[in-house]
């Protein structure tokens, strides 16, 4: 895979606030980078710079790549003109954006996204994560090789939330663009992308797989079973119970250990959901 976007000591300052402060990042073709941090990290501003929205202060951005845009995105809500019906919104961008408007290629970015062709009501009627297809697809109108996208999980339902993931990972996977994604939503990051970095205060703090996150920052897990209660398995282990699950916190290299006494005592188990240490995630030095 070759590189498409690379940042190189990228900071970014408002008047005193050092928004950004020299990042380093990669994103490859058919790579979802995730970057992960709370509200004030610097992810959007980060985004604006990489989609030439501002100049970075300091460092480099490059996007390697041939085609008139080589990069679409969007940041926070896709701005859409709710009065008009999707395939109108798409020809109002393509014209904005130099793209082609026919119909045949208002249709493919349509297509790729998974919005029907034969809705011609106004996107006012759109659910939010119909909005969030559409304004990819807007992204997509003059085929770029590289998607930015800030936030996009923000006011989607369970459902809206997995219908976007696997959007993103078949944008991913099937047509080799690279992807940036940015969320504050640790779960939601893990199960998308190949790559996560975590700001915090302008500065990557962490770089690895999802799994090498997981493990590192996780402190406790949520185990839950019919007749979770009745071992004297729990003995041995500081744990609190609500319902039919357990609070266990354990360090992550003993949880498989746990587990499999569980079965050995006949304990059915439904679920085990690892519980991440979101204060040492967010706001101490890793």
């Amino acid at each position: 895979m070759g590189i498409i976007i690379s940042c190189s000591q990228v900071g970014k300052s408002f008047g005193t606030t050092q928004a950004v402060r020299g990042i380093d990042l990669t994103c490859a073709a058919g790579e979802i980078v995730g970057i992960l941090g709370a509200n004030g990290a610097g992810k959007t501003t980060l985004f604006k710079m990489i989609l030439g929205l501002l100049r970075p202060d300091t460092g480099s951005i490059q996007l390697v790549a041939e085609g008139s845009k080589k990069i679409g995105g969007i940041i926070e809500k896709p701005a859409l003109y709710g009065y008009l019906s999707a395939r109108d919104n798409l020809k109002v961008f393509a014209k904005m954006q130099g793209s082609a408007t026919q119909p045949s290629h208002l249709e493919n970015c349509l297509q790729a996204v998974g919005l029907p062709l034969d809705r011609t009501d106004a996107v006012r009627h759109f659910s939010m994560g119909m909005k969030q297809r559409l304004g990819i697809a807007i992204a997509l109108l003059n085929d770029p090789k590289c998607l930015v996208l800030d936030e996009p999980f923000s006011g989607l339902d369970p459902v809206g939330i997995q219908s976007l993931k696997n959007l993103i990972q078949s944008l991913a996977r099937k047509q080799n663009l690279a992807i940036l994604i940015s969320s504050h939503i640790v779960t939601l990051l893990a199960e998308t992308s190949d790559t996560i970095h975590v700001m915090r205060e302008g500065r990557i703090m962490f770089s690895g797989a999802p799994s090498t996150l997981l493990e590192r920052f996780t402190t406790t897990y949520q185990i839950c079973g019919p007749q979770l209660r009745e071992t004297d398995v729990w003995k041995e282990y500081p744990a609190s119970f609500h319902g039919t699950c357990a609070t266990v916190t354990i360090p992550h290299g003993e949880i498989s250990a746990l587990l499999q006494k569980l079965v050995a005592a006949n304990i059915a188990i439904t679920s085990c959901t690892p519980q991440l240490d979101m204060n040492q995630l967010f706001h101490t030095s890793v």
